[in-house]
């Protein structure tokens, strides 16, 4: 099965992905899904750097991922056990220092 390229846009950026043909759908609605983390992350205030909203958005849906699969059905995930999470993240990002971004 051959590759084609497919271009999403997160977050005002664009990103060139190699997937399989039979998996562009998906992989499309995998972008638009983090860009709507993303842009939910940004617009709470308390994460700034493209880079930080990036992992927060990426612990966040990892997060649930894992959740998932140890109950072995998905589940709604309750906002509050994933604010927690985001503040101890952040707490432990502000201690790393600031972070550079392109």
């Amino acid at each position: 099965m051959s590759n084609e390229t497919i271009h999403v846009r997160i977050l005002d950026k664009d990103y060139q992905v190699a997937c399989p043909a039979d998996e562009r759908s998906a992989l499309i609605e995998s972008a638009q899904i983090l860009d709507q983390r993303m842009r939910q992350i940004k617009s709470s205030g308390g994460v700034i750097g493209l880079e930080r909203i990036a992992v927060m958005a990426a612990l966040n849906l990892s997060h649930e991922l894992l959740l998932a699969q140890t109950s072995g059905a998905a589940q709604t995930i309750d906002s509050s056990v994933i604010n927690r999470m985001q503040e101890k993240i952040e707490s432990q990002l502000d201690e790393l220092g600031p972070v550079h971004t392109n």
